[in-house]
């Protein structure tokens, strides 16, 4: 089992930047992946980015550029940095992992980023 404890997120104007936490413990060493998806209301969940333990990067085309995920493993933690927010950024982001196996996903508890003037 993994634990995935998020922080960070809340209200930003265009333009602005935030950062979301994600700190993971429990059998961290099964973990392969780290990562985030978000929901807006009414849409498809999307994966925005995640860092697998090989230091492969993936970012959604919507982000890439201006958001940047980063993984501490010495303190099992990763990180999202968001640049340059959108309006349609607006979502509720959720922690993900997943072992290299791939056969199961843990999650976070989920938290608000609101872009808005």
């Amino acid at each position: 089992q993994v634990r995935l404890v998020e922080s960070g997120g809340g209200l930003a104007q265009p333009g602005g930047a935030l950062r979301l936490s994600c700190v993971a413990s429990g059998n961290i060493f099964s973990i392969g992946v780290m990562g985030w998806y978000r929901q807006a209301p009414g849409k498809q969940r999307e994966l925005v980015a995640s860092a697998t333990d090989r230091s492969s990067i993936y970012y959604a085309d919507s982000v890439k550029g201006r958001f940047t995920i980063t993984r501490d493993n010495a303190k099992m933690t990763a990180y999202l940095g968001m640049h340059a927010l959108q309006p349609e950024d607006t979502a509720v982001y959720t922690c993900y992992s997943q072992p290299a196996s791939g056969d199961v996903t843990y999650w976070g508890q989920g938290t608000q980023v609101t872009v808005s003037s």
